[in-house]
């Protein structure tokens, strides 16, 4: 029994010492990209979905405001004029009046995902074609809207993805999560995209011609999904839109969680990605060297070079991802802790169809789809 347990785990780590390779190309692959140069200054039209003061709000949100670009318009979404960001947008209308903007009070979303109620407002009051979605926790340089705006001079591209590198807040919960962002979710992103093509979108930016969003339905085909943003791109990708991984980095300001908000956004995320994509989710198992190595080494010592290949690529490929595609940096001692956490709410994931948003509780629904509970 032993040493079937022993070719199981040597298997397993020997799985996940070739998705560090894979990992390691799909890198390359995506820095063989080069960045385009000029071509398109088309107006954009910036929309902002805004709930709360998140930190460093107003910096965030300035960065939009001083983008090196010819014509642009922002558009803010609240749920409620008394939502503390009104302030701190109109402090910014202020600063830079030579920026179109306009704030929608939406009022109660009557859809279950509330980010998408906010963007179908601001869809309808937008005055131009190229749209740049954008969370209120994501800061950028001047360059941005020029830059995503060149990779769309063709009509072939509809919907493109801006990757992230996360800035964690001074938790010591929030910079385990930017580790894992950093080397774990995008290395599964990249590989994916190398794999497979980009057939999703990935949330806190996604940059999108109008015809695309109509063609997949508008915002009402994708009201109901906890991952709006996977669902938008897939879509995209089934009714003939290209979809592209940008070549722009943005920064994603997470913040400085708690173990409790930490460990249910994890939990969220999981039981998501489980709906989301099935298959992927599985073979997530391959995405943790580290903790399989470390029971490999624990039950069967002798296979020790196998466990020691396959922690030296996971950390090749961390540090690919971090600092080539990102142009981050790894926090080393964070890795293990994070891939360990990590393993463990992947097993999470497969159990429980409840999670907890915005302090209100949903049922996910086995298509991703998802509805309120209370």
């Amino acid at each position: 029994m032993l040493f079937l347990l022993s070719l199981l785990l040597a298997a397993l780590v020997a799985g996940s010492a070739v998705y560090c390779v894979l990992v390691l190309f799909a890198v390359r692959s995506y820095r063989s990209v080069l960045p385009p140069v000029g071509g398109n200054s088309e107006p954009i039209s910036v929309l902002k979905p805004l709930a709360g003061l998140d930190a460093g709000l107003t910096e965030n949100l300035r960065s939009f405001f001083t983008q090196d670009y010819p014509a642009y318009e922002i558009l803010f979404a609240v749920r409620d004029g008394a939502d503390p960001a009104v302030a701190v947008v109109n402090d910014l209308r202020r600063e830079h009046p030579h920026v179109p903007t306009a704030l929608i009070v939406t009022g109660e979303p009557p859809y279950p995902n509330a980010k998408v109620w906010s963007l179908d407002h601001m869809l309808r009051a937008a005055s131009y074609d190229l749209l740049v979605m954008s969370d209120s926790d994501i800061r950028v340089d001047s360059m941005m809207l020029a830059t995503v705006a060149a990779e769309f001079r063709t009509s072939a591209v509809g919907v493109a993805t801006c990757p992230y590198r996360a800035v964690a807040g001074r938790s010591f919960w929030s910079r385990l999560e930017a580790a894992g962002m950093d080397t774990e979710f995008w290395g599964g992103a990249l590989v994916a995209r190398m794999l497979e093509g980009m057939r999703f979108a990935v949330g806190p930016t996604i940059v999108a011609r109008r015809g695309a969003i109509e063609r997949i339905g508008g915002f009402d085909a994708v009201k109901d999904y906890l991952a709006e943003d996977f669902v938008i791109g897939a879509r995209a990708a089934d009714a003939g839109c290209g979809v592209i991984l940008s070549s722009y980095v943005i920064e994603h300001r997470i913040g400085a969680q708690g173990l409790r908000q930490n460990f249910g956004h994890r939990l969220r995320w999981a039981r998501s990605t489980r709906r989301s994509r099935p298959a992927g989710y599985v073979g997530q198992l391959f995405t943790n060297p580290l903790p399989l190595a470390a029971l490999l080494m624990a039950v069967a010592p002798g296979w020790w070079m196998l466990a020691a290949a396959a922690i030296g690529l996971r950390l090749a490929a961390a540090d690919a991802v971090a600092r080539r595609a990102l142009d981050g940096r790894v926090h080393w001692w964070l890795l293990p802790i994070q891939d360990l956490l990590s393993f463990v709410f992947w097993i999470a994931g497969f159990f429980g169809n409840h999670i907890a948003w915005r302090g209100r509780r949903y049922l996910l629904h086995a298509d991703g789809r998802f509805t309120l509970t209370d």
